[in-house]
Formats: structure tokens, C-alpha cells, sequence
């Protein structure tokens, strides 16, 4: 299919046999679907009239509703993700996860939020899961995270893409944006934890992993046109020019050359998407431990301990927590 929908790829796509011709009216729509059609018969294929629809405004594909410039999850599978029975079973921890991360561009922060899940099938040991209260929060907030009707919007390649990214002690977070006007337009969220090897890297190699990590994943988005790389570390700005001599962050670099980007520096306060997304539980535990103070469950700036502030201040805490930047 792909091969015969090669020349009609700018307004055509297949997954298998599950095509889909997307055009921006209805003069254009027929001469585009009349064109697909002839492909087809010509590679004597047909398509069932009783499995066809022609001239939607919204269309259902692959588990998502598409058009008029937005993305959105279909209600059916969100359904079936709100109503999902509590696992017992390492099997069944990992198939939980695993349907819901399918819509993972729609929730900030997805892998840090489901860590307390993942962390279950890690040791060895019985098949049956030992449920813990923070196993149970991750699975209830994971359920309702795409309760509120998510919407994204459909990516513009004629407009430029901005990624934005960030790296804390415990993961990385991306952002991938439009700007339609004045108004920065959401096209997708991400995020993954880092090794333990990564999470011993400095504070530079996180962020830069980060970039790269962030690259690689959107690079069907980004390879072949230029965009913005906004980030909050500002000496990472020596990217372009290359000055770095670890040998690591060199390779890094050189595998960067093929995408066309510009680097722009957004101080860490006005950096919240991604820097959110790249944070785990900001190290609340440790604080509460260290000033006795109530510890406050969530993620993020929700996992601050009650008293965070007039305690250890806006941006930084005691050097006891080995300087560690936690968000103001």
C-alpha cells in the first residue's frame, strides 16, 4: 500500500489496508479520492462501498478522531481505559500501562505518573503484584487522566515546529508546539525516565540527552525543515559551535547534524511544560524527611510537602539534598 499510495502521499495515507485521504474541501476531496481509486483498480484492489465514507469532517483512524485541525482519542477506548479492572498480576500491570501509553502524547508527564506501576514488574519474585497506595494512585490518576475530553492540535509542516525540552535528576521532558498567531498551539507531550547510568550524568549531559533523545523520537517531524530548540540551560547554546571536547556529547552533537534547528535560551520560570514533564516526584520525600514536614502526594509541583516554601525557599534547597534544583 505504501508503495502504491507513493504518489499520492501529500494527501493520502495507509495502514495496511486502512487508507485515509485527508484534503482541505470538497472540489479538491473527489478529484483526490478519484485519483486513489484508479491507483487501486489499476493494481486490481477494490474497495468496499459498505466500508467507505466519503466527505467526513471528523474521521476515526487508528484509535484516534482527526480533522478539522485537532486530534483528540476516541470516547470508546477512553471508556474502556476509565472502566479497567485493578490488575493482579505482573502481566497485567504491564498491559495497563501499555493501553493507556498508546495516548501518552496526550498526558503531560505520562512516564513519571506511571512509575509506581512499572516499578512493581521490576523484581524478581511471584507472579502476584503486591499493590502499594502509591501503585493504587498512579493507576486511579492514570484511568482519569484523559477524562477532561484531551484535545491536540494537527501539525501545520508548512508552519515552523518549536521543541522545547528539559532534563531533571529523574527524567527527560519534550514538547512539541506551532505558533498559530500570537497562541502557541500543542501538537504532542513527552517524557521518559532515565537509567540509572543516565541519572548519574551531569546536569549539561542530561539536558543534552534530553535534546537528542527528543530529536530522534519527532524526527519524522523535524527531519527536512527548520525549527526552533528552546531549553533553559543557557550553556548548552554552545551546541551550534561545538566547543564541548567530552567525547560522549561530541557523538551526540555530530548525530544532531542532519536536523536544521536553532537554539533559543527561555529562563527556567517560563519554561513550566517541559521542565514539568522531565520531573518525577522533585525530591518531596527527601524535604519532608530532612525539615519534618508533611509530605503532600502528586507529581511534579503537586509533591511539594506542605511548608515547601516558607522552608527551603523558591528555587534551591539545603546543599544536604546535594544542591539538587527542584522547580519554584
Amino acid at each position: 500500500m505504501d508503495k502504491l499510495l507513493r504518489p499520492h502521499t501529500s494527501y493520502a495515507a495507509a495502514y495496511l489496508d486502512d487508507v485515509i485521504i485527508h484534503t482541505p474541501d470538497w472540489g479538491t476531496h473527489l478529484e483526490k479520492v478519484e485519483a486513489v481509486l484508479r491507483t487501486l483498480r489499476r493494481a486490481d484492489l477494490t474497495a468496499n462501498p459498505a466500508k467507505c465514507a466519503l466527505g467526513l469532517a471528523e474521521a476515526r483512524y487508528l484509535g484516534y478522531i482527526v480533522g478539522r485541525g485537532i486530534v483528540k482519542p476516541q470516547m470508546h477506548k477512553l471508556e474502556a481505559i476509565q472502566n479497567w479492572p485493578r490488575p493482579t498480576r505482573k502481566k497485567q500491570v504491564r498491559a495497563f500501562p501499555g493501553v493507556v501509553g498508546y495516548y501518552q502524547r496526550f498526558i503531560p508527564h505520562f512516564a513519571t505518573r506511571a512509575s509506581p506501576l512499572t516499578d512493581l514488574v521490576k523484581a524478581r519474585g511471584p507472579d502476584m503484584v503486591k499493590w502499594t497506595d502509591a501503585a493504587e494512585g498512579a493507576f486511579t490518576d492514570l484511568r482519569t487522566a484523559l477524562c477532561n475530553d484531551p484535545v491536540l492540535t494537527a501539525p501545520d509542516f508548512n508552519r515552523e515546529f518549536i521543541l522545547q525540552t528539559d532534563a531533571s535528576e529523574v527524567g527527560l521532558g519534550a514538547v512539541l508546539s506551532q505558533m498559530v498567531g500570537e497562541k502557541e498551539h500543542l501538537i504532542l507531550y513527552l517524557s521518559r525516565k532515565l537509567l540509572p547510568r543516565e541519572q548519574k550524568y551531569a546536569v549539561v549531559k542530561r539536558e543534552c540527552l534530553a535534546v537528542k533523545w527528543a530529536m530522534e523520537t519527532l524526527r519524522y517531524y523535524l527531519l527536512g525543515r527548520r525549527f526552533t530548540l528552546v531549553m533553559d540551560h543557557a550553556s548548552l547554546q554552545w551546541m551550534q559551535r561545538n566547543k564541548e571536547k567530552h567525547a560522549r556529547v561530541t557523538r551526540w552533537f555530530l548525530s544532531l547534524q542532519p536536523f536544521p534547528f536553532r537554539i533559543r535560551h527561555r529562563a527556567g520560570c517560563h519554561h513550566g511544560n517541559a521542565d514539568g514533564l522531565s520531573r518525577a516526584y522533585c525530591l518531596a520525600s527527601q524535604v519532608a524527611q530532612l525539615y519534618g514536614v508533611e509530605q503532600r502526594r502528586g507529581i511534579c509541583d503537586g509533591a511539594r510537602p506542605d511548608g515547601y516554601r516558607k522552608v527551603v525557599g523558591d528555587r534551591y534547597i539545603s546543599s544536604r539534598l546535594n544542591k539538587s534544583l527542584v522547580p519554584g
